[in-house]
């Protein structure tokens, strides 16, 4: 199956308009993706024909809108390949995703001396979580160290793994950088050692195939808005038997099984973890956007996208004055820079006014941008829909912010 990328961007309204008297060039897609006719069109029938809430209503409406909520699961279930649908959990997102798990895993299996890997990499949202569990357990976070490439020290990684690690919870593609960690290598080696893994899949999916069983990932977390889905929705895996043991974070409606004043009994899986109405029509959204992203040619999509990347980076070469921040060798997505003697809020701000859409700042990794001795960065990140042109124009746009700044 070919790629034809301005058939996909006619799926994309929002991408017909213009910015500042310009053409949108949107590359800021590492913080949210737009939104195809599919899942616009599946968010409208929703509450057009079947608004209603689900599992329990006696009538037409809920159980329409019953069905499209499961289906919707059993859409995340393909996409990620995992054994069992109850084994995907609907949460607000990757942030929420991550917290389920250090606050539910870590009551029930962190204890004081016990250790937690992050890398140095992460997202705020991947250390934070982790060390609010350390400060009610006694437990110790370790960080994996990075190279100012932008890539793991996989040496330093086996040397720090020993018996008292139970978590390793780390970025499949970091959203600063764009480095793609060797996840499988990861969880192999942690394995070995008795330890769980999490990854943050959250800019994963969106450019390349995730098979969670292949992997044999203990949890695999993403966000629906960075998948062409809406926001406020996003998805925990975890295995079976994992999600089993662990006890419930939030107690209310859905999650019971029975309640008494004496006590109470829960709902297996995947209820136990889903307290209260959920986000129905966010499900139903994000199921329409898998469904439209899997009846693409994923393997020639990652490989259109590699090659936009690539050409991104040769023409960031030969721009005088730029810096790319992460080099690694293996790289989706992202292309974050600097231009010597200018702030990256400026450069935003004024490619903003040419039409060009990027994102600026720390990223929410501010521990690597410590580390890299800079206040941030300006990314330009790329999806489906964008073209050389695109880039073009970026690189265009970056010549007048050199004019004007510098």
């Amino acid at each position: 199956m070919s790629i034809d990328v301005q058939k996909i961007r006619e799926d994309f309204p929002i991408l017909d308009q213009m910015v500042h008297d310009n053409p949108l060039v949107y590359l800021d897609n590492g913080a949210t993706t737009q939104k195809p006719l599919a899942v616009i069109e599946a968010l409208e029938n929703y509450y057009r024909k079947d608004n209603s809430n689900v599992h329990r209503g006696a009538h037409v409406l809920s159980d329409r809108a019953t069905i499209a909520f499961e289906e919707a699961r059993k859409s995340v279930q393909t996409f990620l390949n995992s054994a069992h649908s109850e084994e995907i959990i609907w949460t607000r997102g990757t942030t929420e995703s991550i917290n389920i798990v250090a606050q539910s895993f870590g009551q029930a299996f962190i204890k004081k001396g016990d250790e937690i890997m992050v890398s140095a990499m992460e997202h705020h949202a991947n250390i934070v979580p982790w060390q609010m569990l350390c400060e009610r357990t006694g437990a110790k976070l370790s960080v994996i160290p990075v190279s100012d490439a932008g890539e793991l020290d996989m040496t330093a990684f086996a040397a720090m793994l020993n018996p008292r690690v139970k978590m390793v919870s780390v970025v499949h593609v970091s959203n600063a950088l764009g480095t793609v960690n060797p996840v499988a290598q990861i969880i192999k080696q942690a394995h070995a050692v008795g330890a769980k893994v999490l990854i943050d899949g959250a800019q994963a999916v969106a450019h390349f195939t995730v098979d969670v069983q292949a992997l044999d990932a203990d949890f695999y977390v993403f966000s629906g808005h960075k998948v062409f889905g809406p926001t406020g929705i996003g998805c925990l895996y975890g295995k079976k038997e994992l999600l089993d043991s662990m006890p419930p974070v939030q107690g209310g409606g859905e999650m019971i099984e029975r309640v008494s004043f004496a006590g109470s009994s829960y709902q297996g899986l995947p209820f136990k973890f889903e307290a209260g109405t959920p986000n129905i029509c966010g499900a139903i959204g994000l199921g329409a956007a898998l469904k439209y992203l899997m009846a693409l040619d994923r393997s020639a999509l990652s490989a259109y996208e590699d090659d936009l990347l690539s050409y991104a980076h040769e023409r960031a070469a030969q721009c005088d004055g730029m810096r790319v921040i992460g080099t690694a060798k293996d790289k989706a997505g992202v292309l974050s820079f600097l231009i010597d003697g200018t702030h990256p809020a400026d450069i935003g701000m004024l490619l903003d006014q040419q039409g060009i859409a990027v994102r600026t700042g720390h990223h929410c990794a501010m521990p690597i941008m410590d580390q890299l001795a800079i206040p941030g960065t300006a990314r330009a990140s790329f999806s489906i829909y964008n073209t050389r042109q695109d880039v073009d124009a970026l690189f265009d746009g970056i010549e007048k912010v050199k004019m004007f700044l510098c």
